[in-house]
């Protein structure tokens, strides 16, 4: 495809600070902090959750190549 047609889609710095000054406009100054404080525990909570499954993932495939295989006649 064509990659120039991905450069509008680009953020640049002061798309961002308008972004942010909507943002504050809609939430207010006091609920901004809330707001990331929640989607950092969340964050926190997807990245321990993924870390269980990774883990989960490594015993299995530790307990599949330690058995023993069975001979097939």
């Amino acid at each position: 495809m064509n990659a120039l047609l991905f450069v509008p889609l680009a953020i640049t710095g002061w798309e961002w600070v308008i972004i942010a000054l909507v943002a504050l406009l809609l939430l207010g100054g006091k609920k901004i902090p809330e707001f990331m404080k929640g989607l950092g525990k969340g964050v926190k909570s997807f990245k321990e959750g993924m870390k269980d499954v990774d883990d989960d993932v490594k015993e299995i495939k530790k307990e599949l190549r330690d058995e023993p295989k069975e001979d097939k006649k």
